[in-house]
């Protein structure tokens, strides 16, 4: 399908909530600069606060460590008015949650009302993201929502924590297609005990969902007490304003690309959890045409027959939202004072044909997609990377190492650790790729150990960044790490990732590629094993210990051209070896002073280069 053809068979609404149902409840009316900065302010108070609050009262570590959640304010409709700073691949969601939840209960909703949803192919981002939402009500009258999403730990799939190696997404847990959890304030006692009769982690699931319905109802009183103070016309007069301008600046940035097709070259997943060795194709593009912008996964493989595949609504399109507003609006350049709402999503498209990876059809299974979707931003950043040379980065690792540790009986219950590890990025125009964090559209913070060896029987034997040195560039790509876990029980261990063994993060305008990653059992050792970054509860003995190599960055630009400074800090630090820094950069450390040789190292580059 050509780009002419594509534009006119787009989904209009996507990640908007607008579609036939669109409604206004209130009065539009003009609201002053000083009172648009205020309520604007508040709005984004609001979801802050209502995830803190979240995080701070949340059982589980993914929830209250890694802060695998997001909050938001909606309208009627469904549009984001506000969003906390949290995990994008939850925060952007939300919107198709309304949806799913709406289809359902529209014009049924009654105070005191709280949702719940799950359900992946009725927008929820997968089914391990729990969604709650709570309707507001001004005067008697509907007017939004108040949302939150989280994962929870365990949600009673065919192995703890979540499958890969699955038939169908109905084996990937219990699925809450828009249930009413609450009724005008009394809670269902029987659903509550029916959802968590079915999980392995009832303790923390019920934790971990009071602190998402104390999350809406925070949302529902900041946003009463806005109403109160300013009136809803005004407020909503406000929010409205405040979505327009976000879509003007957007649309303002993607006028100043020039027209036309961005092909990024095809990338490649390592399998799909079961046909081990069979890698998977990612094609991309990026389409411009005036204001607005499409990403095209048109030529990705079709579904896979695992839980390999992307809910197309509730993670395919906030990841693509999520890739362009990083790039063309920047919150530490550009667009700082832009908020992060409606309007932003407007100008911006998502196109996946139907039974491919990242549009599966019902019913198959669509748990494991957190890897694909952090590959779409990386895919848009080398599809854009000629036109906005300064803005990209060399490739990512682009991967959530998520591990689950699950233990049977310990001190008494199922025990069950969700692990988020950390990549790292690509260095980009005048700095180093970042070390050792997660990337794009994950954006969650790592697990602590001692908060790891606490709550189960495993310890940490090593944490620190991997031994081989960081991919060579004008600026360096970031490094990942390395982690050795000991188990002192049996365990079983299930994962779901992407080695990049078979496509490492490309380096870029001359730049070095990264570095694949390695999943290991006991290394070392005569029993020494590689395992696949997927794994379907794999049993491990007492004493048995588990390396993960997490990917490195590429680098950026032409490693001949570094400051011989920086390359002799790096020496210093002990991520390169003075013979790494005359191979890969050309620069000459003098072993007395470890300081760069300048007229050595300008001498050598002079040959190298010539």
């Amino acid at each position: 399908m050509n780009a002419a053809e594509l534009w006119p068979g787009l989904d209009q609404a996507r990640s908007t909530g607008l579609g036939a149902h669109a409604e206004r409840r209130w009065n539009r009316v003009e609201v002053d600069p000083v009172s648009l900065q205020v309520i604007g302010g508040a709005l984004h108070s609001i979801a802050h606060e209502m995830a803190e609050l979240l995080v701070r009262m949340a059982y589980s570590s993914v929830m209250r460590e890694s802060r695998d959640i997001g909050a938001a304010l909606l309208d009627f409709d469904g549009r984001q008015l506000c969003e906390s700073d949290s995990t994008p691949m939850h925060c952007g969601s939300l919107p198709a949650y309304v949806r799913g939840i709406d289809r359902k209960h529209r014009g049924r909703y009654r105070p005191g009302d709280v949702y719940l949803h799950n359900h992946p192919y009725h927008g929820a981002s997968h089914s391990p993201d729990y969604g709650v939402l709570l309707p507001l009500f001004v005067g008697g009258v509907h007017v939004g929502f108040a949302g939150c999403t989280g994962h929870m730990v365990d949600i009673g799939a065919a192995d703890p924590g979540f499958s890969v190696d699955v038939p169908d997404f109905f084996a990937e847990g219990q699925i809450l297609d828009a249930v009413k959890l609450h009724a005008a304030g009394e809670r269902s006692e029987g659903l509550w005990s029916l959802i968590m009769d079915n999980v392995r982690t009832p303790e923390a699931n019920a934790g971990d969902l009071e602190a998402m319905i104390a999350c809406c109802r925070l949302g529902e009183e900041r946003f009463a007490g806005l109403v109160a103070q300013h009136g809803l016309d005004r407020v909503m007069s406000a929010a409205e304003e405040w979505m327009n301008y976000a879509e003007r600046r957007m649309r303002a940035r993607i006028e100043e690309l020039p027209d036309g097709e961005y092909p990024a070259p095809d990338a490649w997943l390592e399998d799909d959890g079961k046909h081990f060795g069979k890698p998977l194709k990612i094609a991309t593009r990026v389409l411009v045409r005036g204001g607005d912008i499409c990403v095209d996964l048109t030529g990705s493989t079709p579904q896979t027959s695992t839980g390999f595949n992307c809910p197309f609504e509730g993670s395919v399109l906030p990841a693509v939202n999520f890739a362009v507003r990083a790039l063309l609006l920047d919150e530490t350049a550009e667009g700082a004072g832009v908020p992060q709402n409606d309007g932003v999503f407007r100008p911006v498209y998502a196109h996946a044909p139907k039974g491919s990876i990242f549009n599966p059809i019902y019913p198959r299974g669509c748990e494991a997609r957190f890897t694909q979707i952090n590959r779409i931003p990386d895919q848009v950043l080398a599809a854009l990377s000629g036109a906005l040379p300064e803005r990209v980065t060399g490739g990512n690792s682009a991967n959530v190492s998520c591990f689950v540790y699950s233990f049977e009986s310990y001190r008494g219950k199922y025990q069950i650790n969700v692990e988020i590890n950390e990549g790292s990025y690509g260095g980009r125009h005048g700095r180093d790729g970042l070390d050792t964090v997660d990337t794009l559209m994950a954006n969650t913070r790592n697990n602590p150990l001692e908060e790891m060896e606490l709550s189960a029987p495993m310890l940490c034997e090593r944490y620190e960044l991997r031994d081989e040195a960081p991919a060579p560039g004008r600026w360096r790509g970031g490094m990942g790490a390395v982690k050795t876990w000991r188990f002192l029980e049996g365990a079983a261990v299930s994962s779901t990732g992407d080695n990049r063994s078979g496509d490492p993060p490309r380096g870029i305008f001359g730049g070095a590629d990264g570095l694949p990653g390695q999943v290991k059992v006991n290394p070392g050792t005569p029993d020494e094993q590689e395992l696949p970054a997927k794994v379907s509860h794999a049993r491990f003995e007492a004493g048995d210990r588990l390396e993960i190599t997490l990917v490195s960055g590429g680098g950026y630009g032409d490693p001949l051209e570094r400051d011989p400074a920086s390359v002799a800090d790096n020496v210093l630090d002990g991520l390169l070896s003075s013979d790494e820094a005359r191979e890969q950069y050309g620069v000459v450390i003098d072993p007395e002073t470890g300081a760069p040789d300048l007229p050595a190292t300008e001498a050598l580059r002079s040959r190298e280069q010539s």
